[in-house]
């Protein structure tokens, strides 16, 4: 989204909750709250951890809740096309009535009927027509949260939800859908089926489908244990680190966590923060007198052009950060120079500040340290130094 608005689009950036689902209403029952509690509790640790890592709000944050009434007339329309059916409350999809499904995953519908079985929905089967059909609509059980109905009360299937949000905020076609790659299958294929078949129209243009974190080369997932949570990694780790070793991968690629990867992060920023504050020191004291160095305009130049070129093929941010390196190299060499002029020590500054906002890194610069600070940092390490505490003094030295 960041990148898409520093080349000048205007972007109407989505991001749904999906605040009623089974999950939510079996956790409502084992905590005796309502199903809404659940949700807003979770959405605000949602809000939480993203504020600190700077991630942008989104244009629309829409919630299943407030779109029921879309939802319903979406369901209608599938029902009065003869692409869903009623069934004793429920409300199903008729996945072979729709020619385009697996146009997504690939997978079709004779092979979802001859070898499936394991990739259904675990909806009761003798509602349906056939077991490939999938749940638009469900009818009220005891103590679940429901909505009146043209079928009774009831609530939802997962994926008319999205279609409907997508539409009521994005249309009928939208430029881009993303989402894990765990949800090409069957959510975004379902999605496709219905959305395509009330309106008419293509669904998605382009698809983002991103890769994993992993720990010890398996998915992370509470059901192995093998988990981080980023409100705890907050305490162990500034959140631009966290951010900043999420970019170093392609987003459609498996990004590795270790401890190790996020020191290395952590360094590797360190090293931009420093020349940026060192760059910000050198121009107090720049000539604006200077005539401007072309060379060196033309060398940073390219180098913005070249992280462009790698984020406008599929959002190359690892090969984009090869240029930010090559930035700072090249920041360096000009901070280091005996007489530095202010017009292209400034006009390194800013490039380079704007594109690492690209990635959530804002903030670089550091205020200056008073000289009492400075001197009581000094003295701290002398005691340190004395008391053998060497670790700690390497800390305050850097």
């Amino acid at each position: 989204r960041r990148y898409f608005e520093y080349r000048d689009y205007e972007v109407n950036y989505v991001s749904n909750f999906t605040d009623v689902d089974d999950k939510i209403i079996n956790a409502a029952k084992e905590l005796k709250i309502e199903a809404p509690e659940v949700a807003e509790k979770f959405i605000a640790a949602f809000f939480e951890d993203t504020e600190a890592l700077h991630v942008k709000k989104a244009t629309h944050h829409p919630r299943v809740m407030d779109t029921i009434p879309e939802i319903i007339e979406l369901v209608e329309t599938l029902v009065e096309n003869g692409y869903a059916y009623q069934s004793n409350g429920d409300v199903y999809y008729r996945t072979n009535k729709f020619d385009g499904y697996g146009k997504l995953s690939g997978i079709t519908v004779d092979e979802l009927r001859t070898g499936g079985s394991e990739r259904l929905e675990e909806d009761a089967t003798d509602k349906k027509e056939e077991p490939i059909d999938f749940a638009l609509w469900k009818s009220a059980k005891d103590g679940e949260i429901s909505w009146d109905s043209p079928w009774g009360q009831g609530r939802p299937g997962w994926h008319i939800e999205c279609s409907a949000m997508a539409k009521k905020y994005l249309g009928t076609t939208i430029d881009i859908h993303a989402g894990g790659q765990d949800l090409q299958f069957p959510h975004h294929e379902n999605e496709i089926a219905q959305s395509e078949a009330a309106n008419g129209e293509p669904f998605a243009n382009y698809w983002m489908h991103n890769g994993f974190v992993t720990m010890h080369d398996e998915k992370m997932s509470k059901s192995l244990g093998n988990f981080k949570l980023v409100k705890d990694l907050r305490e162990q780790f500034d959140p631009q680190v966290l951010r900043f070793f999420l970019a170093t991968a392609h987003y459609r690629r498996p990004l590795s966590y270790t401890e190790t990867a996020l020191e290395d992060a952590k360094t590797n920023l360190q090293h931009i923060k420093t020349a940026i504050n060192n760059g910000y020191h050198r121009l107090e004291t720049a000539d604006d007198s200077l005539p401007n160095d072309a060379e060196a305009i033309k060398a940073f130049s390219d180098h913005v052009f070249e992280f462009t070129t790698a984020m406008d093929d599929d959002f190359q941010a690892q090969n984009g950060m090869t240029s930010v390196y090559d930035m700072i190299r090249d920041l360096n060499r000009v901070i280091e120079q005996p007489q530095v002029s202010k017009y292209v020590l400034k006009f390194m500054l800013e490039e380079i500040s704007e594109i690492l906002s690209i990635f959530g890194l804002e903030e670089l610069k550091q205020d200056e340290m008073l000289d009492e600070d400075i001197d009581a940092l000094i003295k701290e390490r002398e005691e340190a130094r004395v008391a053998k505490d060497f670790a700690r003094a390497d800390a305050i030295r850097d």
